[in-house]
């Protein structure tokens, strides 16, 4: 089919789709848009978006669903439509490109302007408005000029190509550290973060505030190791605690049915962008768990179960994977199923209940939202019981019966959109969050949905000893991407540690393997983020910094060193090693922006524990919880049943008595067999000194 027609019908992509009807002549990216764009020598007007953006609805119903401005976009440029969910290669290359030209960040919708045989931007942007405002040329205007530029600057445009071209050469020149490996960055890092925490409302630097879960994780850290060696960083852990808080009482949270926003766009946290993405979820479910089980905190524990629920709930597909994200909008509007009138919630609410929730929440004040009123907490249970005169158990019951009255109210408004495509990344995530708050919370129904999302994805995405890195609707399609491999070996190996399934452990090493073979840069350590086999772009990314997602080299660091303690398996262990070399230099000069990276690094530097437990029934699990009891971020412990076989590896040594047993190793020492759970417990005991020491 040419590209003189909309051919977005038959794509998988929610987002695609959604511009299935424009009268664009939009394109997927493919030979066909591509070819025709080089024949025609016209260039490419390239967009990429996501179905959850709400930016790209509005330039969506004010341009592309605009008749004359699709007949001049479709008269100067072969349109080209990017899910960048599907697509996070071509993401990654122009968001960075869009950088390079404008020295600005980018974001979404994104628009650049390509030249039709090299696909080197020439000219690009975010969003742009019908009519010139706010500093912004129309986008008719912007049309026009950028294909008259293309006709007659050839010559420049060729040279720009080349320099950005150089640039990309450029950032991935770095050579790997040939010095010891040390956790200097881990101190770094802190001292950032300290820098930037406000102090009051908790998070780092202004807004737009977003959660930023590698960097709380690396603080709860930090607090454990520093408390190893006696000198316990207690700011460290207020930092974590203050935000986590923060954030689980505000806005950015959705107080009725759970589940955090994607950002708040104020520094109270209050107000968000409406959008729900399952890789933040996912992120902030570990670190929530974590922070409970480090701290015994009952709102962590609250928040990590009711995000949990939500997820589960909301998220998950009968067929177990989960769902990619719900959208900001709905009838059009954004925040418009979350937000409230008060004469709505009058009429809900018992006069005294009412009393209670308006003090909770705000109601009492003046709207936060466009005249309405969106959930945020104000008040603390302690004050209100004072104020009521009633007991806070009193108080707490009729906040929660007031809450579920609410969201039964809720649940029948015009639901957001949901993008339901299930893309083996995010489900990755997903599965690592549910496993990690299964151990830290001891909730298996947790680690029984993480199941289901694994067998999903082994059952429909992973074909030939390769990943498909997205499902929707019986179709999996393209080749998946680093971060598919690693954050799906990760919650595989997390997974394993909540409930023991050999099959998991051969589809984690059959992972390691695939990453291994076609992403490992051989010459400079660490991995490229598409395959040796991928379609070739302009630039073909090793990234190593932490986005909205963490760094999928740090992951892939962090996921083969526990698999390589776990099998005893070197060649695991040493790549690992490799990538964190590679990106030494990168967190020594950036931190912040490494936290990913630096856990991973801690995990490997800190003498690693393995807890290998042999039993069957109840005191297999017992033994299980006791050596997850405590906060322990280096301990992986793995309880296998006696009735297990074909273990590969080391784990083929590690054989079943007639009573149960446990092999334990600190690093690359290991005691003898242990049989008495008392003499485990010693074993686990903490002592000084244990921990990969910042410096």
């Amino acid at each position: 089919m040419s590209s003189s027609s909309n051919r977005l019908a038959d794509e998988t992509s929610p987002y695609l789709q959604q511009h299935a009807g424009n009268p664009v002549h939009w394109q997927p990216w493919d030979g066909t848009a591509l070819d025709a764009a080089r024949e025609a020598d016209k260039p490419i007007l390239l967009s990429i978006g996501y179905s959850a953006c709400h930016w790209c609805h509005v330039m969506a119903h004010e341009s592309f669903e605009d008749e004359a401005t699709a007949q001049l976009m479709n008269t100067l440029f072969v349109n080209v439509k990017v899910d960048r969910e599907e697509r996070p290669d071509l993401d990654r290359i122009y968001q960075l490109a869009h950088q390079m030209l404008l020295q600005r960040p980018g974001g979404w919708p994104l628009t650049m302007f390509l030249t039709p045989d090299t696909h080197t931007p020439f000219f690009g942007g975010t969003y742009f408005p019908p009519a010139p405002r706010h500093g912004l040329p129309g986008f008719r205007e912007v049309l026009e000029r950028v294909a008259r530029y293309y006709r007659e600057h050839g010559r420049e445009i060729r040279e720009q190509a080349d320099a950005i071209n150089e640039v990309f050469q450029r950032l991935e020149s770095h050579e790997p550290t040939t010095g010891e490996l040390d956790m200097s960055a881990a101190s770094a890092a802190r001292r950032d973060l300290e820098e930037t925490f406000d102090a009051k409302w908790g998070g780092f630097g202004k807004a737009p505030r977003f959660p930023n879960a590698p960097a709380l994780e690396r603080l709860l850290r930090h607090w454990r190791a520093s408390a190893l060696h006696d000198k316990p960083d207690t700011q460290a852990l207020l930092m974590a605690a203050l935000t986590l808080r923060r954030m689980a009482e505000a806005g950015i949270n959705d107080q009725l049915g759970g589940g955090f926003y994607r950002y708040a766009v104020d520094d109270y946290w209050m107000i968000p962008h409406f959008e729900k993405m399952l890789y933040d979820n996912a992120q902030l479910l570990a670190v929530y768990a974590q922070a409970a089980q480090a701290t015994g905190e009952a709102l962590f524990s609250a928040t990590a179960r009711r995000t949990a629920a939500w997820m589960i709930q909301e998220m998950q597909a009968p067929e177990g994977g989960f769902y990619a994200s719900l959208d900001a909008d709905s009838e059009g509007t954004e925040g418009r199923y979350y937000v409230w009138d008060r004469g709505e919630i009058e009429s809900l609410l018992s006069a005294q209940d009412l009393a209670l929730f308006a003090q909770r929440f705000g109601l009492d004040r003046k709207p936060n939202f466009e005249g309405r009123w969106h959930l945020h907490v104000f008040a603390d249970v302690e004050s209100i019981a004072q104020s009521s005169g009633l007991d806070e158990e009193t108080v707490r019951a009729r906040l929660e019966s007031a809450r579920a009255t609410l969201y039964a109210a809720r649940a029948v408004r015009v639901r957001p959109g949901l993008d339901d495509k299930i893309l083996s990344a995010w489900n990755g995530l997903a599965i690592d969050g549910l496993a990690s708050a299964a151990v830290a919370l001891q909730e298996p129904a947790f680690a029984q949905a993480a199941t289901r999302a694994a067998d999903f994805l082994r059952a429909h995405c992973w074909h030939s000893g390769r990943l498909l890195a997205s499902w929707r609707n019986g179709r999996a399609r393209f080749g998946a991407y680093l971060d598919d491999y690693a954050f799906l070996g990760q919650g595989l190996l997390r997974l394993l540690e909540s409930r023991w399934r050999s099959e998991d452990l051969e589809f984690a090493m059959a992972l390691a393997d695939a990453l291994l073979e076609h992403f490992q840069d051989r010459d400079n350590g660490g991995f490229f983020f598409t395959s040796d086999d991928h379609e070739a772009l302009i630039h073909r990314p090793r990234p190593f910094t932490d986005d909205a997602t963490p760094s999928g080299n740090a992951i892939a660091a962090r996921f083969l060193d526990g698999l390589g303690h776990l099998l005893g398996e070197p060649r695991f262990i040493e790549a690992a090693e490799r990538a964190l070399a590679a990106a030494a230099g990168n967190m020594s000069r950036m931190p912040m922006g490494h936290c990913s990276f630096i856990n991973a690094l801690e995990d490997h530097l800190a003498p690693a524990e393995t807890v290998i437990i042999r039993g069957t029934g109840d005191e297999l699990e017992r033994w299980r919880l006791a050596s997850q009891a405590l906060y322990s971020p280096a301990r992986r412990v793995f309880a296998i049943p006696a009735d297990a076989t074909g273990l590969p590896g080391m784990l083929a040594e590690r054989r079943a008595l007639p009573s149960t047993v446990a092999y334990y190793c600190r690093g690359m020492t290991c005691l003898a067999p242990i049989t008495e759970l008392a003499a485990l417990n010693q074993a686990l005991a903490p002592l000084p000194g244990q921990g990969a020491r910042p410096s």
